[in-house]
């Protein structure tokens, strides 16, 4: 059994001791989460009843790896910000190709970052990279700390030792040292911009927490929303508060889709009125074709060594979908013949997320199916995937006053502020399931030892 098989299998069963089985913990940590402001429309945010963890090696290991992988998506942000045929190539929209033109003042192509990962024992496969605001960071400290004072945590901690991974703290300190290259002198007011949906919940929450942290740390912080924000005399305000630093939770194309580049907040960003993190720039690498720019190896062929290994081993094989020869495994293939005839290796995912397009699982589509998702693949902005394999662990489920087992899907965030990884959270789902489930959601990570 693995080091961190030892450490779920002692945990699972400290649950089934005559301490733990009767559940009260289980209500109490509940109630925790509701006073803390981590029960949204009456569902917790962490549905499980057991932390993730991470070995030392494994967590050291996603460092070092997201680390030199983020050096070469940087690379791969400056190719395409001189480079139009590339801009084109990942189907940035013009609205979107004038925003990342626009100097933000500051060196850094991305503040603060998430990378979704699969970790399975010693491999890593890097399945999306976030660069707008990464969720999970304040609701990962802040259920770390609830954990922490469980009954079963602290019976744990007698035979392991558990570290948090950092959380608020790096995100605040990165901001304010990308404000002092804009050339921001002052204390600066925060605001945290937001444009609100329709039934929008878990983000909007972990916004106000954001807010609440900064608050505690001595800065003023707002949540925002985009229609509040106001622009005259070269001051960026909502209402009163005046706004000098921005925490953007706003993807540019959800953006565009509502507004022009009139806003307000562009022409404050344009005048150099207000430091924005991440940059409108930053979206370079937000759209799938990123992995496609990374997986081409005449693109690659100059970056690091180093680089190049995080790539090979950890990245899936990605290429927009349309009409054209490519290479797969050193060989020429036709793209589109090669799709239709590989379907359980492969998956169709919208270039942009968050839209109305679907992502197809080839292994769990008929024939038929298929062929229409490749038909809507070839009309729209779509890139093919090989498939991988998720990472999968067994977590106590509390739910109607019982706890039950359930084997989940588990991705790791490593979050990077300035290219260095400080902490992560883990986002827990269903296996298999594209659907809203209520067993979707954060867990609190730790990195556990044998003591």
């Amino acid at each position: 059994m693995t080091q961190s098989g030892e450490a779920i299998a002692r945990y699972h069963k400290i649950l089934e001791s005559d301490a733990c089985k009767d559940l009260a913990w289980a209500g109490a940590l509940r109630s925790r989460m509701q006073e803390s402001g981590l029960v949204v429309a009456g569902r917790p945010v962490c549905p499980v009843l057991r932390p993730h963890f991470l070995t030392g090696r494994q967590y050291s290991n996603l460092q070092k790896s997201t680390e030199t992988l983020i050096s070469a998506i940087d690379r791969v942000k400056a190719l395409a910000l001189s480079t139009p045929a590339l801009q084109s190539r990942m189907e940035m929209l013009p609205g979107e190709k004038m925003l990342a033109s626009i100097d933000p003042g500051y060196k850094s192509m991305s503040v603060a970052t998430l990378l979704d990962t699969f970790v399975n024992n010693g491999t890593l496969r890097y399945l999306d990279y976030v660069s707008d605001a990464p969720m999970g960071i304040a609701y990962g400290e802040v259920l770390a700390n609830l954990f922490l004072e469980t009954a079963p945590v602290k019976e744990f901690k007698k035979k392991y030792s558990l570290t948090k991974t950092a959380g608020v703290k790096p995100l605040l300190a990165a901001m304010l040292r990308a404000y002092k290259e804009f050339g921001g002198k002052k204390h600066p007011n925060i605001a945290i911009v937001e444009f609100k949906q329709p039934f929008q919940t878990m983000e909007s929450a972990e916004y106000h927490l954001l807010a609440e942290s900064f608050r505690k740390a001595g800065y003023p912080a707002e949540v925002v929303n985009l229609d509040q924000i106001e622009y005259k005399n070269g001051i960026m305000r909502r209402g009163e508060y005046q706004i000098d630093l921005v925490y953007r939770c706003v993807k540019v194309q959800e953006f565009l889709v509502r507004y022009d580049l009139t806003h307000p907040l562009v022409r404050a960003y344009k005048d150099h009125a207000i430091c924005m993190v991440n940059s409108f720039r930053a979206e370079l690498a937000r759209k799938k074709a990123i992995f496609d720019l990374l997986t081409d190896d005449n693109l690659t062929s100059s970056f690091p060594i180093t680089e190049k290994k995080v790539i090979k081993e950890s990245i899936p094989w990605t290429r927009m979908v349309q009409s054209s020869t490519v290479q797969y495994q050193g060989k020429p293939v036709d793209l589109v013949d090669f799709i239709q005839k590989n379907r359980q290796t492969l998956v169709l995912r919208p270039n942009d997320s968050g839209g109305d397009h679907h992502e197809y699982r080839g292994w769990e589509t008929d024939d038929a199916g298929w062929e229409r998702a490749v038909k809507t693949a070839l009309r729209n902005p779509y890139v093919v995937q090989e498939r991988t394999e998720p990472s999968v662990a067994a977590f106590p489920v509390y739910q109607y006053s019982s706890l039950e087992m359930k084997t989940l899907r588990v991705d790791v965030h490593p979050n990077t502020f300035l290219g260095k990884v400080q902490g992560c959270s883990s986002w827990i789902s269903p296996v298999d399931s594209n659907r809203f489930s209520t067993l979707q959601g954060i867990a609190p990570t730790f990195v556990v030892e044998a003591k």
